[in-house]
């Protein structure tokens, strides 16, 4: 490790490690523009100039591997005067446009000429111009403010790994696009904004709306998918104005999906903002709170338990699922299901249904088989953690599933779930590979586990875990990707059919053959309306989706951002959003509508506040005692009792389009101008190749 001295202070760092990691390490600042601790480094920007004895001119200290015996300073005289010339150089072209740049106050070159720049510009000639390019619906352009860092042609090609963007021409003429001036078709994209030091590329949806000082951060919790992104919400008054990523290196790192990041004008549409009851069989109409839980009361105590289901959505929080399950529990209902997919998750094996290796983990890995998902449109972050690890080589990357581009080569081996019976008895090619890997790793997706054989695969899945040493005293390498960001909760808190009750499938067949009278939906939008028949619709939820239009009672709740709750991602892990934003109208928090039917039902629930229902979480799983902690689950078998031959039906993604996925994200205008962009492209790429051939 070598030992080197800044600013008269000794150090000593790892191997490999670069001169300004050597300072960061000290805590001495160096500002930069091209430098990026995620992306390559590229060296060009000039801006971390430092110091160095014995050298003749001032070096970079992101490219400067540290030595030993090497003397730096950071602030000397000629440091000085270097970081201001870089400054004027950059600002020779730039144009004076602060007061109407979306960066302004969020700008790094605003920050660094303050600390480090000129006081006075002494070029007076014509400033470059460049031409605006188009990126697609979220990325807004203004090129000439561009300082050419390269930062989002690295970002673009090693970890969104579209490859993308690139620079053209040379010197002063040197433009930044995409190849086909077409838009941007990473699901990464908006991160593009985040890592620009300029306002070279900002938020489309966003512009001229709002100043960074005018707004109000909330830490919260993404819940477009599984993966539970650590994200803040920025609003104005009640109203969400843009959503950001947090730093969480088990997790997301820095970065987010553009579902995550610009969906958020689909919650004030479409939005149900009180209670609704649907009288004489025709049109719903709005009436009181009263009025609606007294409906839902009579609905719920006029039948016997044996003719009431519950089904929870993609969305619903723990504390709902708790509240729904203990009202369902005092009256006696056994018929509860919080798989909408109809995928075979066993509650009482939380191996079964977790991803185990964490998604950090995946880092760790040298095989990997990927069963029946695409993580690309699926997890997102997680297919961005896959070719993170698949980058550092010495990866096998083997899928059996749908033939999709999944940023990083694989081998794909076709899209039956046969294959796996064939890796099982080592009659296929990847079982070597397998075998012989020190950390290898399987990947579940929902597709391979909601269908008829979906018992099979997962017991097949299991075996494979078992027989080529995926299961160790420190890793586990089975893992299930989910893609609700409630599944994990729902089956954590043992929301499934009780004894004698009935799973979704048998619930929605005796909706349509009149042994269910009545269902609560608890923002359940993912089943279609003709499966419920005649059956009394309760729909509890916050948009105008499928299931509202069904329902024969509406009870207007709240988004996860306008309510603090419980998630627990597809890792395991409880994490919380915190409320950022009020309901509209009469909406309120779910559990607190759930509390209050109950008192109209006459069954008491053992807690009246946040805290007691807390405690009510801990008491039903102790994994909610403590937020963000992952318990790591004991690994078992899944038991599969019912005989099953596997399906020829091919193996497919849950996720067809990535875009909309869910109530929120199917009533963004923004989503929707994604989704047009991405079949554009998609279109004329189709026909370049037709004319090529």
């Amino acid at each position: 490790m070598p030992k080197l001295t800044i600013n008269n202070i000794p150090v000593e760092v790892e191997d490999g490690a670069t001169v300004l990691q050597a300072c960061e390490q000290l805590g001495i600042e160096i500002p930069v523009f091209c430098y990026h601790p995620r992306l390559s480094i590229a060296g060009n920007c000039r801006m971390c100039l430092v110091e160095m004895e014995k050298s003749p001119k001032p070096v970079a200290s992101c490219s400067m591997p540290a030595g030993e015996g090497m003397v730096i300073h950071t602030n000397s005289p000629l440091v000085e005067k270097a970081r201001r010339g870089v400054l004027e150089f950059l600002l020779i072209n730039h144009p004076l446009d602060c007061p109407i740049c979306d960066q302004g106050g969020e700008c790094d070159l605003q920050d660094l000429t303050l600390n480090y720049g000129p006081g006075q510009s002494r070029y007076e000639l014509n400033k470059r111009a460049v031409t605006n390019k188009f990126m697609g619906p979220l990325i807004k352009t203004i090129m000439t403010r561009c300082i050419h860092c390269t930062r989002c042609v690295r970002f673009s090609n090693e970890v969104a790994g579209t490859s993308e963007l690139g620079g053209f021409e040379r010197g002063e003429h040197t433009e930044i696009s995409t190849y086909l001036e077409g838009a941007v078709t990473s699901e990464l994209s908006g991160n593009l904004i985040d890592i620009c030091p300029v306002g070279a590329l900002t938020n489309k949806p966003y512009t001229f709306h709002g100043r960074p000082w005018e707004l109000v951060k909330t830490d919260s919790i993404d819940v477009m998918d599984a993966v539970g992104c650590s994200i803040r919400i920025d609003t104005r008054g009640r109203e969400v104005m843009r959503v950001l990523p947090r730093l969480n290196e088990d997790v997301n790192e820095e970065w987010i999906s553009d579902k995550t990041r610009f969906s958020y004008d689909g919650l004030k549409r479409q939005r149900l903002d009180q209670p609704y009851v649907r009288k004489e069989g025709k049109l719903l109409q709005p009436v009181s709170w009263d009025e609606a839980l007294y409906v839902v009361r009579q609905a719920l105590t006029t039948v016997r338990p044996q003719e009431i289901a519950a089904i929870v959505g993609d969305q619903a929080d723990c504390e709902s699922i708790i509240a729904l399950k203990d009202i369902m529990t005092n009256l006696g209902v056994a018929n509860l299901d919080c798989r909408q997919d109809g995928a075979c998750h066993d509650a009482n094996n939380r191996s079964s249904y977790l991803f185990n290796t964490t998604i950090a983990g995946i880092e760790q890995a040298d095989a990997i088989l990927l069963v029946g998902t695409n993580p690309r449109a699926e997890a997102v972050l997680v297919n961005a953690r896959l070719r993170k690890r698949y980058l550092k080589g010495d990866l096998q990357i083997a899928h059996i599933g749908p033939r999709v581009d999944l940023t990083y080569p694989t081998e794909y081996l076709g899209d039956q779930a046969s294959l796996l019976k064939d890796i099982l008895d080592n009659a296929h090619p990847f079982a070597a590979k397998l075998k012989t890997a020190q950390h290898p790793m399987i990947i579940v997706g929902q597709g391979a586990l909601n269908r008829r054989d979906g018992h099979k695969i997962l017991e097949l899945c299991q075996d494979i875990a078992e027989k080529f040493n995926m299961i160790q005293d420190n890793w586990n390498g089975f893992n299930v990707l989910h893609t609700a960001a409630a599944r994990v909760g729902a089956l954590d808190l043992g929301f499934v059919p009780q004894k004698g009750g009935l799973d979704i499938q048998g619930i929605l067949s005796g909706c349509q053959h009149g042994q269910i009278k009545v269902v609560y939906l608890l923002g359940a939008d993912e089943i279609p309306a003709s499966q419920f028949g005649e059956t009394f619709v309760i729909y509890q939820g916050h948009h105008g989706d499928e299931g509202a239009h069904r329902a024969d009672v509406i009870l207007p709740g709240a988004t996860f951002v306008e309510k603090t709750a419980t998630y627990v991602n597809t890792e395991g892990r409880p994490q919380r959003t915190l409320q950022a934003s009020v309901p509209p109208g009469q909406a309120k928090e779910d559990w607190r509508i759930l509390r209050a039917l109950a008192d109209h039902i006459g069954t008491k629930l053992a807690y009246d506040d946040w805290e007691g229902m807390t405690r009510r979480l801990v008491l039903e799983n102790p994994i909610f005692a403590e937020i963000g902690k992952i318990y790591a689950a004991a690994w078992q078998i899944h038991p599969n009792k019912i005989p099953e031959t596997l399906s020829h039906l091919p193996l497919k993604s849950t996720v067809d389009n990535f875009y909309m996925t869910d109530p929120i994200s199917r009533h963004s205008s923004i989503m929707a101008q994604c989704m047009l962009a991405a079949e554009k492209k998609k279109q004329s790429s189709t026909k370049g190749e037709t004319g090529h051939a």
